[in-house]
C-alpha cells in the first residue's frame, strides 16, 4: 500500500537550500524538488554512513543518488537528508522489467563488495533487522500465529546452509530504482544489510511476485546465480517474517506475501 512520508518543515528545507512550496512528493519514499530529494532518517548513524560510503561508491553504466550537505555542512537535519537528484528523463513503469532490476542488483553489488560491514547492523532491532536474523536462523522465531507465520514455518524446514560470501547489500531494490530513456538507471534509496548478493537479487525477484509482476519463468530465467533455490527461500522467509512482526501490515499486504509464498514453495 503507498503512503505519503509527512512533508519536512521549514526549518529543514531552508537548511538545505530547498523552497518548500516546490516539494513534492516521491515515490512514497520522501519529497523532491528539482535539485534535491528529502528523505526522513529514521537512523542517524546509518544516514551518515550512507553519506560517507556511498559518496566514494564507482558504479559503471548505473547512478546512484549521492548525499547532499545543508548550508552548514551537516549531513542530517532535524531527521532528515538530502541527495541530488539525477539529470534524465524518467521511463515509464513499463520500461523496466524484473529482469532488468535483477541486472541492476548485480552492477551494484559488484560496485559495493569493497565495503566492510557497518557497526550499526548489529545493533538495529527494528522489524526489518529481526526479519532478517529469522531468515537466516540467526534470531529465535517468535511470531503470532498467522497465514504468514504458518507459511514461514513451513517453509523454514527446507532452509539450509549456504557458503556464499556476505557483503554491504540493498534490502529493498525492488522499489528503489528509476529508469530513464536518455540515461542509466538510478538508486534512489539505500536499505543497507549484510548479506549475500545473490540474496539481494533473490529479494527483488520475490518482491515482484508479491507484486504481481513475475512468476516462476522469473525465478527459472535466473537460476545459474549460485544458491539461487536457497536465496529465494531465505528472501520469501525475510517477507514473511517481516509481514507477521508488522503490526501495520494491512489484509491486501499479507495477501500478497502469501501468493509470494505459495509461488516460491512450487519452486524451491
Amino acid at each position: 500500500m503507498s503512503t505519503i512520508v509527512e512533508c519536512p518543515p521549514g526549518r529543514v528545507c531552508s537548511a538545505f537550500g530547498v523552497d518548500e512550496g516546490e516539494l513534492e512528493p516521491f515515490c512514497g519514499l520522501g519529497w523532491r524538488t528539482g535539485k534535491l530529494t528529502l528523505l526522513p532518517v529514521t537512523d542517524s548513524e546509518q544516514a551518515l554512513w550512507l553519506a560517507k560510503s556511498l559518496d566514494d561508491v564507482s558504479l559503471p553504466d548505473l547512478r546512484i543518488a549521492r548525499p547532499a550537505r545543508a548550508t552548514d555542512g551537516r549531513q542530517v537535519v532535524g531527521g532528515w537528508m538530502a541527495l541530488r537528484a539525477l539529470d534524465g528523463e524518467p521511463a515509464g513503469t513499463e520500461a523496466s522489467t524484473v529482469d532488468d532490476l535483477v541486472l541492476v542488483s548485480v552492477k551494484l553489488h559488484q560496485a559495493l563488495e569493497h565495503l566492510p560491514r557497518p557497526h550499526f547492523i548489529s545493533k538495529r532491532d527494528d522489524v526489518l533487522a529481526r526479519a532478517d536474523r529469522m531468515a537466516w536462523g540467526e534470531d529465535e522465531v517468535d511470531l503470532d500465529d498467522s497465514s504468514c507465520t504458518r507459511w514461514f514455518d513451513l517453509l523454514l524446514g527446507a532452509a539450509k546452509p549456504v557458503l556464499l560470501k556476505d557483503q554491504v547489500v540493498h534490502a529493498s531494490l525492488y522499489r528503489s530504482v528509476l529508469f530513464y530513456t536518455d540515461a542509466a538507471p538510478a538508486v534512489v534509496d539505500f536499505r543497507p544489510f549484510f548479506r549475500p548478493p545473490e540474496w539481494s537479487a533473490a529479494l527483488v525477484v520475490v518482491d515482484a511476485i508479491a507484486d504481481g509482476t513475475a512468476d516462476i519463468d522469473v525465478m527459472e530465467r535466473w537460476e545459474h546465480i549460485p544458491a539461487w533455490r536457497q536465496m529465494l527461500l531465505r528472501a520469501v522467509l525475510f517477507r514473511l517474517a517481516a509481514g507477521a512482526l508488522d503490526p501495520g501490515a494491512d489484509e491486501q499486504t499479507l495477501e500478497k506475501l502469501r501468493h509470494a509464498a505459495s509461488t516460491v514453495s512450487r519452486y524451491v
